[in-house]
């Protein structure tokens, strides 16, 4: 996405990506906010703009909703590296998907650009999604939710490290912790 000879700021670029509900807004919001200049991008907030037509996850995944990730995925990152450009460090949060984030291997391979999955253990995942969504009718999908992307997890992380992708164990983690990790495992600091 970046074209030849345009220059980038220092700034960094982080990707952080997991199974639903183990805090990657939080950690994103939390990462963002120690930089004197940041953008968090939320993919599901960009896929939310979708006013008609809109393709939910589900355990199904038919054209339209690969489609509509891609594409939400490929605006990120022309934000991110906009906003790189004029000097905002930028934390994109995204989830996991069965087409392993091949969208994110446009993104330059320089050293400012840091990917982590955020992967609690399967129990502390489920416990976490189980928590958020409450008592309502959508337990069956959470439970089968959470052991399919466990399973792509499993399936993908060989592939995901190739990629360049750093699987953080986050089940132990506070949030703080978590950015913390981050910043240490991509020997990145804020400033200040």
């Amino acid at each position: 996405m970046q074209r030849s000879g345009e220059a980038t700021s220092g700034q960094p670029v982080f990707l952080l990506i997991g199974p639903p509900a183990v805090g990657k807004s939080s950690a994103s919001r939390a990462l963002a906010a120690r930089f004197g200049r940041s953008l968090h991008i939320p993919v599901d907030d960009l896929r939310d703009m979708v006013v008609s037509g809109l393709a939910l996850p589900s355990l199904d995944w038919n054209q339209d909703l690969v489609q509509q990730i891609a594409l939400a995925r490929e605006s990120a990152i022309r934000m991110a590296l906009s906003y790189r450009r004029a000097g905002f460090a930028v934390v994109i949060d995204d989830f996991l998907d069965p087409n392993q984030l091949r969208e994110y291997r446009a993104l330059p391979g320089d050293p400012g650009i840091h990917r982590f999955v955020l992967a609690p253990d399967q129990d502390t995942a489920h416990a976490r999604n189980l928590r958020r969504a409450g008592g309502g009718p959508g337990r069956e999908y959470i439970d089968e939710g959470i052991r399919a992307v466990y399973r792509q997890l499993r399936a993908a992380s060989e592939q995901l490290r190739e990629d360049g992708w750093i699987v953080l164990d986050t089940t132990e983690l506070s949030i703080d912790e978590t950015v913390l990790a981050i910043l240490k495992r991509s020997e990145t600091h804020a400033p200040g």
